[in-house]
């Protein structure tokens, strides 16, 4: 079991809570572009798409990789398996089941509402939801129920620290590799070598593109799942990757840009017609590489000015979990209600930001103090203060002190 120390690693923590906080206005952007979404506004913004493009290669694979570092410094303060297993499972576990029983069924409601013309109630729609119907379809594709949409980030997560448990020796040797290499002459080779597997596995994207399905999405799980090891193993043994990203923040960042103006390029050239193999995977190649400098760059920056505390950290990071588990269903709910208002596009979607956020800070609230609700939304027990002493035991306190000094 791997016993190195975990310090606490402050900018890891707010860049969890922004990573968390980026998926409100990620998915009420979902609403108005073209892409395939539960609704869809009345009028499709094809130019926002662009913006949507800087965060799609890194902001799921950052959540992958923190919950990688997060794990990591459980583990090490747990020192047991099984302990670690339980806690994962049951923080993990309950916000999922919950969330596919009371929180997601309002998504796949109103999108056969909109898509199918669904005319029966909710009520009867929760009927077929739990019976597992499978007569939604469009064309060869039916909805899957029940679901858990937006809450795959759940299951994955878990299966992972199931495996980090598993091999929790190995990725601790793993880890002291890493550092000493990227502590060595040819650290930048080291670095580099960290993009290979995110390179490698968008070759893969064409035959296996994501699902979100557990069993069947394995370009998505090729991705994930090494990003959660890097951060497992970063973590516990190998810190200079933070020294390394703070470091080439800068260029990676420039990287990074270019190859996200290269992928626009890239994307309206062949709006029309199908790239030649050879550009195909060459753009797939230098996509992986994207994911990586981007990934870097956050590190580095988040390294650079977000290692310190605030009062305000431990309140937001107790609260993002639970906003996570909510906020696709209130988006979702929230637009056919402001639909009827035929507000401009831009002032709807700026609402619909506010209104999530404030819903869900609203439901943390009243969550927070009732013990079974706090844990199906995932939100942490909050920590017990200090016991002050009675008056009695100060009293007793001050005489022992007393009789130890005159003695």
């Amino acid at each position: 079991m791997n016993t190195a120390s975990h310090s606490r690693l402050l900018f890891i923590d707010w860049l969890r809570i922004a990573a968390f906080a980026l998926l409100i206005p990620y998915h009420v952007g979902m609403y108005y572009v073209s892409w395939g979404w539960h609704v869809k506004n009345a009028v499709i913004h094809e130019s926002i798409e662009p913006l949507m493009l800087l965060s799609n290669p890194w902001r799921m694979g950052l959540l992958f990789l923190i919950g990688g570092v997060a794990a990591s410094q459980l583990m090490g303060k747990l020192q047991n398996r099984w302990r670690f297993v339980r806690e994962r499972s049951s923080r993990l576990l309950w916000p999922l089941l919950f969330g596919m029983a009371v929180v997601v069924p309002i998504q796949p409601y109103l999108e056969v509402v909109q898509k199918l013309g669904y005319a029966g109630s909710y009520l009867d729609f929760l009927g077929l939801y739990f019976k597992a119907y499978h007569g939604f379809c469009e064309g060869d594709k039916c909805l899957s129920l029940p679901t858990w949409n937006h809450l795959w980030f759940l299951p994955y997560l878990w299966i992972y620290c199931l495996l980090g448990a598993l091999l929790a020796k190995p990725l601790a040797l793993g880890g002291q590799v890493l550092q000493r290499g990227l502590q060595g002459p040819r650290g930048g080779l080291w670095l580099a070598g960290l993009c290979l597997p995110l390179m490698a596995a968008r070759g893969f994207y064409g035959l296996f593109p994501v699902t979100h399905n557990l069993t069947w999405d394995w370009y998505n799980h090729m991705v994930s799942l090494w990003l959660f090891l890097v951060g497992w193993m970063a973590a516990s043994q190998a810190p200079a990757l933070w020294t390394w990203a703070e470091r080439l923040r800068w260029p990676a960042l420039v990287v990074f840009l270019a190859g996200w103006v290269g992928f626009g390029l890239y994307m309206r050239h062949y709006a029309d017609h199908d790239p030649s193999q050879l550009v195909l995977y060459t753009q797939r190649l230098l996509y992986g590489l994207k994911q990586g400098t981007a990934l870097l760059a956050v590190l580095g920056f988040g390294k650079r000015h977000l290692d310190r505390d605030h009062r305000w950290r431990a309140g937001l990071s107790a609260a993002v979990f639970c906003a996570y588990v909510l906020h696709q269903s209130v988006i979702v709910g929230l637009t056919p209600l402001l639909e009827p208002l035929q507000l401009l596009d831009s002032l709807e979607a700026l609402l619909l930001i506010g209104l999530t956020f404030l819903t869900c800070a609203l439901v943390y609230r009243l969550a927070r103090p009732v013990p079974g609700l706090r844990r199906l939304l995932g939100i942490a027990a909050p920590k017990a203060a200090p016991r002050q002493a009675t008056a009695r035991e100060a009293a007793a306190a001050g005489t022992l002190g007393a009789v130890t000094q005159r003695s």
